[in-house]
């Protein structure tokens, strides 16, 4: 087995600062709020596939599902599919999204519920969009901080420091930079991943078992056998539900430079995804035979693809992987923190003080930034796997927002009573059955969706003649 030596960390370092660099030189064309969140809408089609597929291939997404494909095989690939399909959803009427924030001037989520049913209606989503987006950048804290815990091994970094370390570069390159920063940089972080990561592990991994024929010989064929239960399908409706409230894609839809390029830079991002999805149980079977107790030597199943780069690459190689593995943490736990921070600031702040200035708005923002994340962290200490961390933060988002988002920007009787309805119910619903332990074994999110969509439809036909709400 390799070890990491001190040109990998010299590499790592080095391109954490060319990150820093790229985002540093963005604050200048940082002039205002809309600058800042929606990058003057100035995202072409390449840099909006870029942007999205390096967002959705997050660290807890690539390094925990790299984790359960290890422990569960093809597992890893079933709860992918929905959120595949989603997304290719998604792309569909992400068209739609732009022509709405084009015509009305709406930027987020949580300006569109404002626009359709009021600012009561706003700050509930508002709050729920919140806790999402800070559970999230949690996770991106967790699997990152296993990456650093790796790395630092030889000189005693611990977990807890790693997280620590993670949560600081994530504040300084996103209160730095705003969209335009977080975008740009995405472009150079999925080239490090699709090549060093999605292309070169796989490759050398394959190449160490003595190449394919004795990798596929070697699988256990009972790891490729689907297995659905009431979990899983819970996880595979959260996924698929979640996709229509994904606030980080809602952004991006809003900030692209036209239509065209909303929709196709969403559709081929996703379609990228899809091969490197593959990729990770090709990886993770693979850890399954060269490193039979990742659990035991790293002292957590999220560190495979990490392991297989250190086991199977020479020094140098190992420096870039490391560096591709770190980038995708840093280009979701960015565009998530950066989500958190609009939403508290531009979305609830500003409802609360409409007068605030645009000067004081970015001020508040950067100091949001410090706390949201440090808000994460605290959530990463306590939950150190990236995958439970993930999962459980999109059952409550996918029961309270999903549906409502959806409707939001198609359903003309939707009202802000059903709205507030159904996000909330879904909520508790999800919260309680969690609560419980999950009864007959189905995930949460399948009751809390159910009883959202059965509330959104039933309150706002009651209501819709007293209190319509107007079209987007």
């Amino acid at each position: 087995m390799n070890e990491v030596t001190s040109w990998d960390i010299a590499i790592i370092i080095l391109y954490l600062f060319v990150m820093l660099g790229i985002g540093l030189r963005y604050v200048k064309r940082v002039k205002n709020r809309e600058d800042f969140y929606t990058a003057d809408h100035s995202l072409g089609t390449k840099v909006m596939l870029a942007t999205v597929c390096a967002t959705i291939i997050g660290g807890s997404s690539m390094m925990g599902r790299a984790g359960l494909g290890y422990t569960s095989g093809i597992e890893c690939l079933m709860t992918a599919l929905p959120y595949m399909i989603g997304m290719f959803l998604f792309s569909a009427y992400a068209g739609r999204i732009y022509d709405v924030g084009a015509e009305h001037g709406i930027t987020s989520i949580p300006s569109l519920f404002e626009f359709r049913f009021g600012k009561t209606a706003k700050i509930v989503i508002s709050i729920i969009i919140a806790f999402a987006m800070m559970g999230t950048v949690s996770s991106q804290i967790t699997a990152t901080a296993t990456i650093i815990k790796l790395l630092g091994s030889r000189i005693g970094i611990s977990y807890e420091a790693g997280a620590i370390i993670a949560t600081a570069v994530f504040i300084v390159y996103t209160a730095a930079s705003g969209l335009f920063g977080v975008v740009y940089t995405d472009v150079l972080q999925f080239f490090m991943l699709v090549l060093f990561v999605y292309i070169m592990v796989p490759v050398s991994s394959i190449r160490s078992i003595g190449g394919l024929g004795a990798y596929l010989s070697n699988i256990d064929t009972s790891y490729l056998v689907p297995r659905v239960n009431g979990r899983l399908l819970g996880d595979i409706v959260s996924y698929l539900v979640i996709t229509m409230a994904g606030a980080e894609m809602w952004q991006r839809a809003f900030a692209a430079k036209s239509r065209r390029a909303a929709k196709r830079g969403m559709f081929w991002g996703t379609a990228v995804y899809a091969v490197c999805v593959c990729m990770i149980l090709v990886m993770a079977l693979a850890a399954q035979q060269l490193l039979p107790d990742v659990l035991g030597q790293y002292g957590s199943t999220d560190a495979v693809i990490p392991a297989l780069a250190v086991t199977t690459l020479p020094a140098g190689l190992t420096g870039l992987a490391l560096a591709g593995i770190i980038s995708v943490m840093m280009s979701t736990a960015d565009s998530y923190l950066l989500v958190s921070m609009q939403t508290a600031v531009d979305d609830i702040g500003k409802t609360i003080r409409p007068d605030m200035s645009e000067k004081r708005e970015l001020l508040l923002s950067r100091i949001l930034c410090v706390v949201l994340a440090a808000g994460a962290l605290v959530i990463a200490l306590y939950i150190k796997s990236a995958y439970t961390i993930l999962t459980m933060i999109y059952n409550f988002y996918a029961a309270a927002a999903g549906i409502p988002a959806l409707a939001a920007l198609y359903w003309k009787k939707a009202t802000s009573q059903g709205m507030i309805a159904a996000i909330l119910g879904g909520f508790t619903v999800c919260a309680l059955w969690r609560a419980l332990g999950s009864p007959f074994g189905i995930g949460a999110t399948l009751p809390g969706a159910a009883v959202c969509l059965i509330l959104m439809v039933t309150v706002s036909l009651l209501t819709y003649k007293k209190n319509p709400s107007r079209m987007a």
